[in-house]
């Protein structure tokens, strides 16, 4: 394959990652603060705001708890995590297989950097 063809497929692969509806919402969400951060808390079982509070307290990492509600809401319309009401106020977040692939995927790309 010469230099030529194998821009034009990197090309065409971008701008399919960018374009592809379920692709481009997930991108959008990532883009946002904190949304990596949440992805790995519900890959840790850190579901629910407490755990998550304690985690990020423990190694000097901030999260506000309406950032960390906005991020679940976005993970979770993306059915990357399911919300499971503990009471009217407080919800369980749990992350999908869809979701721990992504996470992982993520942790692997980090990781490599």
């Amino acid at each position: 394959m010469g230099e030529k063809e194998k821009e034009k497929t990197l090309e065409e692969q971008i701008t399919k990652a960018l374009t592809t509806p379920e692709v481009a919402a997930i991108k959008r969400m990532l883009e946002k603060d904190h949304a990596i951060d949440c992805l790995f808390l519900l890959s840790m079982d850190k579901g629910k705001w407490k755990k998550a509070k304690t985690y990020m307290n423990e190694h000097n990492l901030t999260l506000s708890d309406g950032t960390y509600r906005a991020r679940m809401i976005e993970i979770t319309q993306l059915d990357l995590a399911k919300a499971t009401p503990i009471d009217p106020l407080k919800k369980q977040y749990n992350i999908t297989e869809k979701g721990k692939k992504l996470a992982m995927k993520l942790l692997s790309l980090l990781q490599n950097v």
